[in-house]
């Protein structure tokens, strides 16, 4: 009887604990909203100055929140830059004369809040640090020091604080010049750190050699410390996002991360997947894992291989990478918030007190939890894990968005014309920027057609978006709609194409020849206006997906606002119906294609990116959900 019941016992606290494992897997919340948690516990007042370890955090939370569309995280980082930036766009406790490369880098961020916004306290920030940069001293053959206080000096650190920023500033204001020396910034540093053997960089070099931590005949530090390696490759993977695909050194940049990566897989750590924090005394007494390091490479390799800058067999040491950091350094903080351990908290050379970059010297600095350069590279190595993860129904395929249907034009910063409204480029609230990166996670390649469509062109695409063509009165020489377009179109999608119809409520866009071209899938738009929202009373224009709809999920939510009902005929059917029982969206198969249309740009930032909605609405979930019908649609071919 005793036994009988310890074994009942036993079967019921397994079951219990069963039980409540389940439950805690059902409750966990990925691990980038458990790091991101934790940021906005641990960080929540200002910084003492402005410094560039805060713009890390912010780039990774930045790049959790347009993966999630969870505003909560651009709130924050729009809050903890604007304790340092006045309505002027003066950056206080920053000093352009202390030339300083470490307090360019969080320029990155400003150039985001700036796109997003609009607000120009954020470009003239950006620009008072662009104007560090054209003053910046430099090499004799142009590198940029570290710092004015450590003259003729680069730094592998100086690439990341430095480069990114600079591309990206440059694309805004369309610097082509500027390129050629970002990209020189690059090969200088890889042409005078690379050791030859092993191909990993050393943390530093001086042009002059007088430093006591130089080599007399090379002017290198005497170790690899391995967050500098991290730098420099997040700075390579970064910066790429802005260079130009036509530029002749883009290749170059490329050919450089190819090898770093080489080397950064060559001493990864075998068992663990975790790298050493000196890379060229892996088994010396002391040494030990460190995570900022590690998270810097799980990042630049994970990124590169999506990006395909790097051959896919890469990712293994991605992933083996990312598994090991969970292991070695995640521990629970709290329900739903993780602690990231073992990050050196700095590591430098030469100054007061003298760092003179021996192996002594590293092992001294302290190692600590919740450092915000491992936070902050923690949380963009997740994020790209988490994207890895994603279902890829897109791979191989190509999403086109018109831009000669609908071609406004203004001029931008720099007083350049330039196209605007449902941009894939776009990070304001009238851009495509927020979609186009859910049809990026997917697998899709977006690409943008400037021109008329054609059956060479319409060949490069599997998916052709079609948005709001142009009335006079938003373009003096709109192009509309013609026959030679309809039926090129027609013929692409009855060979299989995706093609996607957003209209607009009537006065907003061209609907007579835009109803000609939708006729041919049995879609008409009504010219009407519907769902007329007053001020920001959003339960207007709100909409719950009922069961069983082949597209979005049930119980979901929208908001839709102001947009032309739909009349449909054979092959076009209803897929979603307003209150009152008109046509809001709809789907065709003609041959082996498929057509999908709405009287609304409808998944534009500003009603997908969270900053403005209430979170009830499940606007970013809608673009997700029609990303995957698409997805769907071209596999069933």
């Amino acid at each position: 009887m005793i036994k009988t019941r310890s074994l009942i016992f036993s079967l019921f606290a397994l079951i219990t604990a069963f039980q409540s494992n389940a439950q805690n897997a059902i409750k966990a919340k990925p691990l980038s909203d458990q790091m991101a948690a934790t940021v906005m516990e641990v960080w929540k007042e200002r910084s003492k100055k402005w410094s560039y370890d805060d713009g890390v955090v912010q780039d990774g939370m930045t790049e959790v929140w347009r993966r999630t569309g969870n505003a909560t995280y651009f709130k924050y980082v729009e809050g903890k830059m604007d304790q340092f930036i006045s309505a002027d766009g003066v950056i206080d406790t920053y000093s352009k004369d202390h030339y300083n490369i470490d307090n360019v880098k969080n320029g990155t961020v400003l150039l985001t809040l700036y796109k997003v916004t609009g607000q120009q306290k954020y470009f003239k920030a950006a620009t008072t640090l662009w104007e560090q940069l054209q003053k910046h001293p430099r090499t004799k053959e142009g590198g940029f020091w570290h710092k004015q206080i450590y003259p003729n000096q680069m730094w592998l650190d100086g690439l990341y604080m430095g480069q990114p920023f600079y591309a990206e500033y440059a694309a805004l204001i369309n610097n082509k010049e500027a390129f050629n020396d970002i990209a020189n910034q690059f090969i200088f540093m890889e042409r005078h750190a690379r050791d030859a053997k092993t191909g990993l960089l050393y943390h530093g070099w001086d042009e002059s050699r007088v430093e006591r931590w130089a080599d007399p005949k090379t002017g290198l530090s005497p170790h690899i410390w391995a967050r500098a390696m991290g730098w420099y490759a997040m700075a390579l993977v970064d910066a790429l996002d802005n260079f130009p695909k036509d530029h002749p050194q883009r290749k170059e940049l490329i050919n450089i991360f190819n090898r770093l990566a080489v080397a950064i897989k060559s001493v990864q750590n075998n068992k663990t997947g975790i790298w050493y924090d000196i890379l060229d005394r892996p088994n010396d007494k002391g040494n030990y894992f460190e995570s900022s390091a590690s998270a810097m490479f799980v990042y630049a390799i994970a990124k590169g291989v999506r990006m395909q800058y790097l051959p896919a067999s890469f990712f293994a040491v991605a992933d083996k990478g990312y598994k090991g950091m969970q292991e070695e350094f995640v521990e629970q903080r709290a329900e739903n918030m993780i602690n990231l351990k073992g990050t050196v908290s700095v590591s430098g050379l030469g100054g007061k007190p003298y760092r003179d970059g021996s192996y002594a010297y590293y092992l001294s600095e302290k190692v600590i939890t919740n450092d915000p350069k491992g936070v902050g590279a923690f949380l963009k190595a997740i994020n790209e894990m988490e994207i890895a993860a994603m279902p890829k129904p897109g791979l191989g395929k190509t999403v086109m968005l018109d831009s000669y249907f609908n071609n406004e034009k203004k001029k931008d910063q720099g007083g350049n014309e330039v196209s605007w409204h449902y941009k894939w480029d776009e990070m304001g609230s009238v851009g495509y920027s927020m979609w186009g990166e859910q049809f990026n996670n997917a697998g899709f390649k977006t690409s943008t057609l400037s021109s008329a469509p054609t059956s060479a062109n319409l060949k490069n695409a599997s998916v052709y978006i079609i948005v709001d063509p142009d009335t006079k009165k938003e373009t003096p020489k709109p192009n509309f709609i013609g026959d030679n377009d309809i039926k090129n179109i027609t013929d692409w999608v009855k060979a299989g194409g995706i093609l996607v119809l957003m209209g607009n409520d009537t006065g907003n866009v061209e609907f007579d020849h835009f109803n000609q071209l939708a006729k041919n899938f049995g879609i008409q738009f009504n010219k009407d206006s519907k769902g007329r929202v007053v001020k920001n009373q959003y339960e207007m224009g709100k909409v719950i997906v009922p069961a069983g709809n082949e597209i979005f999920k049930a119980e979901e939510q929208f908001y839709i606002k102001e947009y032309s009902t739909l009349k449909l005929v054979a092959p076009a059917r209803s897929v979603f119906k307003d209150k009152e029982g008109s046509n809001m969206m709809a789907v065709a198969k003609l041959g082996k294609g498929a057509v999908f249309a709405i009287g609304d740009p409808w998944l534009y930032n500003e009603y997908v990116d969270g900053r403005k909605l209430p979170a009830e609405y499940d606007n970013f979930k809608a673009g997700q959900d029609l990303v995957n019908w698409v997805g769907k649609q071209l596999m069933k071919k």
